[in-house]
């Protein structure tokens, strides 16, 4: 008879009693996760950690990733569940240095969702790809008893073809080196925000929108210039603190940023101050850090403002540091630091 294949769970159960059953996916217990179940589970088959893996094929490189989206609510200002599906989809191959090409999408539907939200999510993907230059070649679907699935989730998966040539080195966290400059593509906190007053009924003076957009022309710009592109990382679940804390934590090398360098818009900071959010771990869903050595820096901000909305910017936000090993330090307004540590969950659960 065949023995049951045995496998010791790396996790202690003690150690994480409700990790699964806490609400967000981000932060410090999600790290640890991926970390410590799996990563040594899969083991090399997983890869570097990295938005997209790579695939060699013969003559051919190519750039793989797969994401789910639950955001609630379905629909927010400025987008809605499928054009979040699309376009993050589409910016984690791009932080691969990829060029999108197809992209899957598989829903849950739970019983009784209204044919025509779900037609207006289909519609909204469909017109999102297309403006992008991505083809949806395949899918599935499944339905949930009702109560079971709130409205729709998606899961999304996409391929790329990686443009940088063989001999220049991999766009990943380790290649990034002391020295380094810290590129963010734009001001921080809208999504979170449109997200936050979108679920909570919540009014301002002005409509404050999601800046959900696709990042890749951004992405394709810095590699026509020519620059050493050490790593690319969208600033997504967890915010800047979170992505930057990964980042130093896999090199373990120190990030320093600079407060007065972070653009976070006026509504969004009033916002932030009144439902007690920090800008720094919210997430957005259209901005990018890039890190490139820093005689390159101003070329690499010259050549993501060429592709940015009208009134968002890129900016020269700190620098890669031996000092401080695997941690993040904002240098403040005040003029003093602070240590920046990752969060042990999120501020803002079902965010994307």
């Amino acid at each position: 008879m065949t023995q049951p294949l045995s496998i010791t769970c790396p996790l202690p159960v003690q150690r994480y009693p409700q990790v699964l059953l806490a609400h967000g996916g981000g932060g410090k217990l999600m790290h640890q996760l991926i970390q410590e179940l799996f990563l040594p589970a899969f083991g090399s088959a997983a890869g570097s950690a990295h938005d997209a893996a790579t695939l060699v094929l013969p003559g051919q490189r190519m750039a793989f990733t797969t994401d789910s989206y639950v955001v609630k609510p379905l629909f927010f200002p400025g987008g809605n569940i499928g054009t979040l599906a699309v376009t993050g989809t589409v910016n984690d191959l791009a932080m691969a240095g990829s060029r999108p090409l197809y992209l899957s999408v598989g829903f849950i539907l739970e019983e009784g969702l209204a044919m025509e939200t779900l037609w207006q999510v289909v519609q909204a993907m469909q017109t999102t790809a297309t403006a992008i230059g991505v083809k949806i070649v395949t899918g599935d679907t499944k339905v949930v008893d009702r109560g079971k699935g709130d409205g729709i989730y998606i899961n999304t998966a996409g391929v790329g073809i990686i443009t940088t040539a063989p001999e220049q080195p991999p766009i990943t966290p380790l290649s990034i080196q002391p020295g380094d400059a810290i590129i963010l593509s734009g001001d921080l906190g809208r999504h979170g925000v449109a997200i936050m007053a979108a679920r909570e009924g919540l009014e301002f003076e002005t409509t404050i929108e999601s800046d959900c957009a696709p990042l890749h022309r951004s992405v394709q710009a810095l590699l026509a210039t020519g620059i050493d592109l050490h790593c690319l990382r969208d600033v997504t679940r967890g915010g800047l603190a979170s992505t930057l804390n990964e980042l130093a934590q896999a090199t373990q090398l120190g990030m320093r940023i600079e407060e007065t360098e972070i653009e976070v818009l006026d509504q969004v900071q009033g916002a932030c101050e009144i439902l007690g959010l920090d800008p720094l771990y919210i997430a957005n869903e259209g901005r990018f850090v890039a890190i490139v050595p820093l005689a390159q820096a101003p070329v690499a901000v010259t050549a993501m403002n060429q592709h940015n909305p009208p009134g968002v910017t890129a900016r020269i936000i700190g620098q890669v540091t031996p000092e401080r090993p695997g941690q993040l330090i904002l240098h403040n307004r005040l003029g003093t630091d602070r240590l920046v540590d990752m969060m042990s969950g999120e501020q803002l659960p079902r965010i994307c």
